[in-house]
Order: structure tokens, then sequence, then C-alpha cells
């Protein structure tokens, strides 16, 4: 179903043609008013679906892995048995629920005007609930992103909200999601305007404040005030313990670019398999994890238990050195093979390990200048988080919340901002970029999010351009181009955008095939397919300019965001020039 088109739409139209509900419909005009009020009920419901993420997860592992049997064949059937089926459903009923949920978070706000269907939603919550309860090393922060702000959006088209209102509550549920899964309120208000957004002075930020605090409060209601970890107060020893935090942001700068390069080069490898079997995928995944856990009980689930023994000092060197290794490949594989669930926890998990392992031999060899393993497992939580996800500032709120402890935000700090230069050098493209690149979506880069409100490219496209068939010869294309000025024009094949061809081109391969008196070719051999110069809608008009310098072309495609090959139209220099009123006097 087309983003303009959906259901909930039609529906919409019946009801406030209805006399009774007429009052509704004229409230409804109040947009401003309405936003705000839907920012409450969106942070009350995704607290709500947070909590009963949490609590049909664990009872339904609960049954999965009862208390006290630790049958070796449970530990390799069930991650099979779970990423089977979930492979299945996925694949059969829920396809866009695949993935952690941030990168479709964003396409969707980027790419599909806000839209998230109630399928997805749906799929999203049962697919992780059987990924995570099965054993795979997942988490559930990521996909709750994407239940978050799909309840906002399925909400906002079912109002008749304005599509620009509607992409706007992407990131109010977002922040409404990290909220409650965290409980850290303030760190999922940072990460929404500085993941999701790109954008630290969005106008949302009131919107999103007021969900992330209905969020929390729901689930700090239903839950009690349970913090995610309990974590020991923390202490700075001695200052020299600066250049070992140092150490820890090195190292977890490494590790965080070996996570996303092992992460991508394995997943690009099943995305080129035949689209038809992709849903046996998450079982490789399902029987890694498996072998793992028959050998190893630890390596199953994302081990927020295991993380909470490293902050606290109680956890073995050899085994937290063991998970480190374990961990990276079980997560990376897993989701990697299509398996629905996020990279938040495992990134928390992998830190504190790293972090932990680091602060051990710390602490043996300088006992009397460094505290003790637990706070360098909360800093290295931190240092892999900002590694991994790229959002260094939504990682030293987290902690902070964590912990509630200032002593912990220099050596935070010193090891986020180490671990992210090491990584951004090491790594150029962030992890949500270079995964929805793969899937064909190409989101606006940070430099872009903060430009998109100057003058773009859909203010002076042509969305109903022209094209050539490539089943056309040579003397057809020309003379449909006719007179035109355009020296280049687009080819397509019915809705599929093939490539472009030039005017000089096709006067060549005219003039040759008279020459030599041979048939006329046809267009396809002409056309350029392969690195075509393009530019998508909401891009800053001085994008298409340089390009056209660079590409020396007058007329660029203007295709997709989410999918290359569809053409939205052209987008002309003199379109371009004249949009900024220089007429043809001047350009020439």
């Amino acid at each position: 179903m087309a983003a303009g088109t959906t259901a909930p739409d039609t529906y919409e139209k019946k009801w406030r043609s209805h006399p009774q509900l007429r009052w509704l419909s004229s409230f409804l005009q109040r947009e401003e008013q309405v936003f705000l009020i839907l920012s409450l009920v969106i942070g009350a419901l995704t607290g709500l679906v947070v909590v009963a993420f949490i609590l049909v997860t664990e009872r339904l592992g609960a049954k999965l892995y009862p208390a006290g049997d630790a049958a070796a064949w449970r530990r390799l059937f069930m991650p099979i048995a779970g990423s089977l089926t979930m492979g299945y459903l996925l694949f059969r009923y829920f396809p866009n629920a695949r993935g952690s949920g941030v990168p479709q978070t964003k396409a969707a706000l980027f790419a599909h005007n806000g839209y998230i269907s109630l399928r997805t939603v749906l799929g999203k919550f049962a697919c992780t609930a059987t990924t995570l309860a099965s054993g795979i090393p997942l988490g559930r922060e990521g996909p709750s992103v994407q239940v978050g702000a799909g309840i906002g959006s399925v909400l906002g088209r079912w109002l008749g909200l304005s599509p620009e209102k509607v992409k706007a509550l992407i990131p109010v549920g977002a922040a409404a999601a990290i909220a409650a899964a965290f409980n850290t309120p303030l760190a999922a208000v940072m990460f929404a305007l500085e993941e999701v957004m790109g954008d630290l002075h969005a106008p949302v930020l009131g919107s999103v404040v007021l969900a992330s605090a209905t969020s929390w409060a729901v689930l700090r209601l239903l839950l009690g005030n349970n913090p995610l970890f309990h974590v020991p107060a923390y202490e700075l020893v001695n200052p020299l313990e600066f250049a070992i935090y140092a150490l820890l942001g090195v190292a977890g700068g490494f590790l965080s670019v070996a996570f996303t390069r092992i992460l991508l080069k394995v997943r690009a490898y099943f995305l080129s398999l035949p689209v038809k079997g992709r849903w046996w995928h998450p079982v490789v995944g399902g029987v890694l994890v498996g072998v793992m856990g028959w050998f190893v009980p630890q390596a199953l689930g994302v081990g927020y238990t295991y993380v909470g023994s490293a902050l606290n000092g109680s956890l073995a060197l050899k085994l937290m050195l063991l998970l480190i290794v374990l961990k990276l490949v079980g997560v990376t594989v897993s989701y990697a093979t299509g398996n629905a669930g996020g990279i938040f926890g495992p990134a928390l998990l992998l830190g504190s390990m790293l972090g932990g392992a680091i602060g051990t031999v710390a602490h043996q060899l300088l006992p009397g200048y460094t505290a003790s393993s637990g706070a360098y497992a909360l800093v290295g939580m931190g240092a892999l988080f900002a590694g991994i996800v790229r959002a260094p500032m939504t990682s030293v709120l987290m902690i902070f919340e964590m912990t509630r402890d200032y002593a912990v935000i220099v050596p935070l700090m010193i090891a986020n901002l180490t671990s992210l230069f090491i990584a951004s050098r090491l790594q150029k493209e962030p992890i949500y970029e270079a995964l929805a690149h793969q899937d064909g979506i190409h989101l606006p880069s940070s430099a872009e999010r903060g430009e998109l409100s100057q003058r773009t490219i859909s203010q002076v496209m042509r969305r109903m351009p022209q094209v050539l068939s490539p089943q056309m010869s040579v003397i057809e294309a020309l003379g449909q181009m006719g007179t035109t000025h355009l020296r280049v024009w687009p080819v397509s094949d019915k809705e599929r955008f093939l490539g472009i061809v030039s005017r000089d081109s096709l006067d060549a391969a005219a003039a040759e095939a008279e020459m030599v008196g041979g048939p006329d070719r046809p267009l396809m051999n002409l056309v350029k397919t392969v690195n075509v110069p393009h530019v998508h809608a909401d891009q800053p008009l001085y994008v298409a300019l340089e390009l056209m310098s660079k590409a020396h072309l007058d007329v660029l495609p203007v295709v997709h965001r989410a999918n290359a090959q569809k053409l939205e139209g052209i987008v002309t220099l003199r379109d371009v020039l004249d949009s900024y009123g220089v007429d043809r006097t001047e350009a020439n």
C-alpha cells in the first residue's frame, strides 16, 4: 500500500463527515493543540507497549527456559526454533518488521512521509518477542523505537493530521520508547533529537519531552522505580585513571569498528542471495547461537544479568573476554541474517565486558591507583554505545541517568570521544546509514538534515517528465525529443528508471547508421545505467548545481530516497537558475 493512500485515511474521511462527530472534526482542525494532546497519548500508549514487551519477553523466555532446567537440548533447539518461526512470520506477513527498527524509523521520517503501518507495529512486537525469548542475543530497545514511532504514525494518520505533523510524531514516539525501555527520560529526548532527527534544535522538542516523561511515568507506575542496572557508587581514585579511560576509549573504538564491519559484510552477503529464500536466513543465526549456547550458556540472550555482574565487579576476567568474542560473533550474525532485534543492548553488553576486562587488568597491576573493575565496565558501556550508534551525547546522559553520579561524567566523556573519533575515522559511514543504504534507502546525511529547511529541489523539479522507452530506436527517440532544449533525457521502462541518454550520443548514433547504411540502433544500447548522477527531492538546490557542474549535465533525474529506480521527476539547470531570479540573458 502506498504511503499516501492508506485505509485509515479513507476511514478518517467517513467519520469526519458523521453529523454527531462534527464537534470533534472542528477540534481536530487546531493541529497545534491536537499535537500536544497526541504527544501525551503516544507517550502513555508507548509506555504500556514497552511494559508489555518486557513482561511478554520475560514470561515467554521463562517458559522456554524453565528455572533450574539447564538442559543442553533447550539451549541448542530453542534459538533454532525461534529464529525459524520468526523468519517465516517476517517473510510471509511482516516484511517491514525486519532488523532493529531504528533505520526503518529514520526511513519512515525522511523517505516515507512518516508512514509506518499498523501491521508493521504488530509484527515488530510479535517477531521481536519471539526472537528475544528464544535466546537470540539481540535487544528490545531498537524495536521499541519503531513500535513507538509506528503508534504515532498510525494515530496521526487516523486523526487526519497533515503529512508534516505525522512526520513530526515519529521522533515523539521514538523518544517515548527509549524512555521506557531504558528508564532514562533525558537520554530518550537526546536520542530522538541527536540520532532520529539529527537536529538538537528541532521544533518538536516540547512534544518529545512531553511524550518521554509520560512514557517514563507509565513505566514507573506499572513496574516501579527499578533502574535497568544496579550500579555501585563510582569514585576516581587517582588522576592516572584518566589515561586508562582513554585507553578504554581506544579499545572501544576498534571494537566498534569490528562490530560494524562484520555485521555489514555478513548482511551484504545474505542480501545478495535470492529473495525467495529469505525466510530461512535467520535460522543461520539461530543455529550459530544454539551451538554456542550448547557449550557456553552465557552466550544466550542479550545478557543484562552479566552486565549487572560486571558493573558490580563480580564477573571473572576469562568469562568477560569469552563473552566479548561470542557476543561479537553471535550478535552480528544474528542481526545480519535477518532476526528481529536491536543492537542497543548488545552494544551495552560488549562495552561492559570490554571495560570490565580492562578494569580488572588495571586493578591487578595498579591496585592502589585504580577503582574497581565495575567503574570501567560502566564507562565501557558508554564508549561502545558512542562508537557503534554514534550518539555520544545520548550515551553520556544515559549512563548519568543510570548512576545519578556526576563523578562519572568526565571519564565517560574521555572514553566516549576517543571511541567516537577512532570509529568515525576507520568506519566513515555510521551503522544505521549503512544499513539503510544496503536496503536501497538513501537517508540524508547529518549535514543535509540541517539544510533541509533551505530551498529544495522539490520546489523546482518537474514532477511528470517526458521519458524515453528503452524499446525505442534512436530515430524514434530523436523524434520524441523534437526541438526541446534538453540535452539529456531519462529512460524508463514502465515505472522503473533505467538511466539517462544524451542528445549528442543519439545524434552520433543516427549519423553513423546513415553513413554505413545499417539498421537503426536500439536506444537501450546507448543508455548510461551505471553511476547515473541523480538527486533527491528534499536536497538543497545547490547540491543539484554542484552535481550538474561536476557531471557536465544540464538535466538531472530526481529519484526516491527509498527506491533509486523510482523516478520522481527531473530538475534542469534552467529551472534552478529561474528559481534564483537569473534570467536567460544574464545566464548567457
